[in-house]
């Protein structure tokens, strides 16, 4: 989809400028093109003459990065168990940097349809324990969003607060108006906050400690913790914050001790002011801006460290409204993977052999996982009905399973039309088998035991992490993931569509649903 560049802003024209290739305003490339047309052209070649290599060499590549993502995330969980891979600051060594001391702290609040919830972010920016002089407070309004303004103006503005109000101009992105404010930006270090986010108060005084430890002058990024303070709101938010508390108290924790890129949380990101700029600030037809801006971050030669602070936000309580912010998700990694890997040579020069598999896994096979665990556990609820269909006629589970069926056992299978339908052998093995073909079946079948084992190891990660977090009433959830899983396969679908369609479309999500306390967090 083309944009035409004349209705961009100053900002927005200037990325694309200093962005060549690494812009999302071009999703896909022409020789990316070229390459994606000619594997489908070639895949539906020998769909025609061999349906048979086909089935083995497409489920063989997707099993093999999907098993590849999974057991990446899952290390990556159980090695920042066992490890640590967040700075620690005491709230004693937070509060004791003397006041004087702090630096001018830009806050970026970017807001749209927020009228709801106005009260509850001026009184969210009151709590944070920092020197309100210090205090550089963006509040960043789109053009068409008056009822917003008047909202925040009614529930008083504090004087550490500047508004902003965003050119109405393509694309409408929560990153294209974060690039407004990093360019008025006051403060030495800068961080985004979400409407409805609650962070801790000290969070500002523990990043500021984390920047100071840095001898290096590498590290650019700081990034706290995101959670939920309306968990047990219903069924979906619980299930929200098992994964929340799973990818943020152990996976990218793991990923830093990796030393991999880091695909940033969407709010509580701190920076240098200055690096920021340097990097370019954000995309802004990225619609998952914190993970593009992550593996730049790491291109550069900067890092991202975890710190042991929480912002705690408002899980989505409802399914649609879920659905189209999981979707918005799921497109902008599919986004940020086509960007990063147009050329895989380059993208290997730029992050280095490691940091390019370690981001390929991280973002594109992530996007792969959420996309084919529908297609796996359709295939795997239809076999499984099946085995029971032929057992339910007298066949036992080792016949239908180990093949190929040379002798008539009378049973044909669920009629479906003019055709038949039984479990198919999954191990060819006995007299007259190709030796080649048999023993890759049965390699075949191993790698499929070994993926379904691993979802059994990923509920016991999110149930580690509700542990850690001491959030033991979440455990009963975290034991139903499989049922989330198929929910978010279902939203990558939909992201997956919206690539063709609508790549910059930001499907607003709506805060404010539940009511829930400001400031109270779940335990």
């Amino acid at each position: 989809m083309k944009q035409d560049r004349t209705q961009l802003d100053r900002l927005t024209r200037e990325f694309i400028e200093q962005h060549p290739g690494g812009c999302a305003v071009n999703v896909t490339s022409r020789g990316q093109k070229i390459y994606y047309l000619a594997a489908a052209l070639l895949l539906l070649l020998l769909l025609k003459f061999r349906w048979d290599y086909f089935i083995f060499l497409v489920t063989g590549i997707l099993m093999f990065w999907y098993a590849a993502a999974a057991f990446f995330r899952g290390g990556a969980a159980l090695l920042s168990w066992f490890g640590r891979g967040e700075e620690i600051v005491s709230a004693e060594e937070a509060a004791a940097i003397p006041a004087e001391e702090l630096p001018v702290y830009t806050i970026l609040l970017p807001l749209y349809h927020e009228a709801n919830i106005a009260e509850k972010i001026v009184r969210n920016m009151e709590r944070l324990d920092y020197p309100p002089e210090k205090l550089d407070i963006k509040l960043l309004l789109e053009a068409d969003d008056s009822e917003t303004r008047e909202a925040l103006e009614k529930a008083g503005i504090p004087a550490c607060c500047e508004v902003i109000v965003v050119p109405d101009a393509p694309p409408k992105t929560k990153p294209r108006a974060c690039n407004f404010g990093l360019e008025r930006a006051r403060g030495e270090f800068c961080v985004i906050f979400d409407a409805e986010d609650a962070p801790e108060p000290d969070q500002l005084r523990k990043a500021v400690a984390v920047f100071r430890r840095d001898k290096s002058g590498k590290l650019l990024c700081v990034q706290a913790k995101l959670n939920y303070f309306n968990a047990k709101y219903n069924l979906l938010t619980r299930l929200f914050t098992v994964e929340y508390s799973t990818y943020f108290d152990l996976t990218l924790s793991g990923y830093s001790l990796f030393g991999l890129p880091l695909p940033l949380g969407g709010t509580s990101n701190h920076f240098r002011t200055a690096g920021l700029r340097e990097v370019g600030g954000w995309d802004p037809f990225n619609v998952t801006e914190d993970c593009d801006l992550g593996l730049r971050i790491y291109e550069r030669g900067y890092r991202t460290r975890l710190v042991n602070s929480t912002t705690y936000e408002e899980a989505n309580s409802q399914l649609w409204n879920w659905m189209r912010q999981r979707s918005r998700w799921v497109k902008g990694f599919i986004q940020t993977h086509l960007v990063h890997y147009r050329n895989p040579f380059r993208t290997v020069k730029r992050l280095g052999l490691y940091g390019a598999f370690g981001g390929f896994l991280a973002v594109g096979g992530s996007a792969l996982m959420m996309l084919t665990n529908l297609i796996f556990w359709a295939v795997l609820l239809l076999y499984a009905g099946l085995l029971l269909h032929g057992a339910a006629h007298g066949l036992s589970f080792f016949d239908q399973v180990v093949g190929p069926h040379t002798i008539d056992d009378g049973y044909q299978g669920i009629p479906l039309g003019a055709f038949y339908l039984r479990a198919w052998p999954l191990v060819y093995a006995g007299p007259g088998e190709d030796a080649f073909w048999s023993i890759f079946s049965q390699i075949f079948f191993a790698g499929s035991l070994i993926m379904f084992a691993a979802n059994f190891i990923f509920i016991g990660i999110g149930v580690a992490a509700c542990i850690k977090r001491n959030y033991y009433f979440l455990i009963p959830a975290a034991l139903l993931m499989p049922l989330y899983w198929l929910m978010i396969s279902l939203a990558a679908w939909k992201g997956f569509w919206q690539i063709f369609t609508k790549p910059f479309y930001w499907e607003k999500t709506r805060h404010g649903l539940t009511g829930q306390p400001e400031g109270e967090q779940e335990t």
